[in-house]
C-alpha cells in the first residue's frame, strides 16, 4: 500500500536527506555512547543521564523512521522545469500586493517540511498559498486571515 505523495522542492529533498544522514552518522552513535556511559555509572533506577539518553534515543529513532517514510513518498518538484503557463503552482515564487495597504510580498510555495516564512518560503497548506494556487499575474486572490479577508493582486509568478 503506497502512502500519499508528499510534494517537495529539490532543495527540500536535499535538506531531508541531509538531516537523515546526520541522524544516522552522528546523533545515533552519540546517544548510544551516552547510554553506555550512563550504564557504566551503575544503578540505572535513579540515573537521570541514562533516562535522558534513552529518551533522546527514542526521539532520534522516531525521527529516522519518519524521515525514511517521507523520503520514500516524496514527489520532488524542480520549479525551474515547471510549465504552468504563468499560474501559481507548488514550487512557484509569487510576488503579490495587498490591495488595501499596497504592501508587496514575495514567497515561494514549498512543502510543509521546508516552510520558512523568514526566508520567504510558505507551506503549500498555508491559507496564503491556498488562496494563490491556480491564480495568474493580474488576478486577485482572497486570503482568509485572522483579521478578515484580504485581497491580494498577483504581480509576478516565477519558476526559479
Amino acid at each position: 500500500m503506497a502512502g500519499n505523495q508528499v510534494p517537495v522542492t529539490v532543495r527540500g529533498a536535499e535538506l531531508l536527506k541531509a538531516e537523515l544522514q546526520r541522524l544516522r552518522s552522528e546523533d545515533r552513535p552519540n546517544v548510544i555512547q551516552a547510554i553506555a556511559e550512563a550504564r557504566a555509572q551503575g544503578d540505572l533506577s535513579e540515573n537521570a543521564e541514562y533516562e535522558a539518553a534513552k529518551e533522546k534515543q527514542s526521539f532520534i529513532e522516531g525521527r529516522i523512521a519518519e524521515l525514511e517514510s517521507k523520503l520514500s513518498n516524496l514527489q520532488i518538484i524542480d520549479p525551474v522545469t515547471l510549465n504552468a503557463e504563468g499560474r501559481v503552482v507548488f514550487g512557484a515564487t509569487v510576488c503579490f500586493e495587498d490591495v488595501d495597504s499596497g504592501e508587496s510580498k514575495t514567497y515561494q510555495i514549498v512543502g510543509e517540511d521546508e516552510a520558512d516564512i523568514k526566508n520567504g518560503k510558505i507551506s503549500v497548506a498555508s491559507p496564503i498559498a491556498r488562496a494563490l494556487i491556480g491564480k495568474a499575474e493580474g488576478d486577485i486572490a482572497e486570503v482568509v486571515a485572522p483579521g478578515g479577508v484580504k485581497e491580494c493582486e498577483i504581480i509576478e509568478v516565477k519558476y526559479i
